[in-house]
């Protein structure tokens, strides 16, 4: 009998948090266009370590509040970076 394994199920808990923070901080950034929000979420994401998941409560449920505090803030700061960093790119390549 052979069982495949079913990954789907499997992903990176950073990813709804980011997505949340850039909706939250986009009418901070007029400069970053709609289509560049990808990107902005890209390097977030990248400035973060990788927690892989299956059901966000096998994270949260296990979390201290100092944890889910930390986690909250280096979400801030990956997303602030990141809206510099795509907005600061954009500029450059537009006086070119």
């Amino acid at each position: 009998m052979s069982t495949t394994a079913d990954f789907t199920s499997i992903r990176n808990y950073y990813e709804r948090p980011v997505m949340e923070a850039i909706a939250d901080a986009t009418g901070r950034y007029p400069a970053v266009a709609p289509e560049q929000l990808p990107d902005v979420a890209c390097v977030a994401l990248n400035r973060l370590p990788p927690r892989y998941i299956r059901h966000e409560v096998d994270l949260v449920f296990y979390l201290t509040e100092k944890e889910r505090g930390e986690i909250e803030q280096a979400v801030a700061e990956a997303v602030s970076f990141a809206f510099e960093f795509v907005q600061a790119r954009h500029s450059m390549r537009a006086r070119r």
